[in-house]
């Protein structure tokens, strides 16, 4: 379930990303490249898992909540990154 949490908002955020742009303030690319990392490795486990003999997919509450939470710290380490960026110059004053 985390493997297809985590394709999901990588395809979301490769969405908005080709949509917007123009606008490279927002830093859509590292969203999407973080989720695409991700997917890619929540795959590479599967595959292995499947050779072992489990099954490629784990369809269970504890793997949705893994996934949930990846794509949780996905988003709070991209408005973490936007907060040090400062695209829109909101913190120039304060600091």
């Amino acid at each position: 379930m985390c493997l297809l949490m985590t394709l999901f908002a990588a395809v979301i955020a490769s969405i908005c990303w080709f949509v917007s742009n123009p606008q490279k303030n927002l830093q859509l690319g590292t969203l999407s490249l973080m989720y695409w990392g991700a997917g890619l490795m929540w795959i590479v486990d599967c595959v292995f898992a499947a050779y072992e003999g489990e099954p490629f997919l784990n369809i269970s509450s504890d793997d949705a909540v893994l996934g949930a939470v990846v794509v949780l710290v996905g988003l709070i380490t991209w408005f973490v990154l936007l907060l040090v960026k400062n695209p829109k110059r909101l913190f120039a004053n304060t600091f």
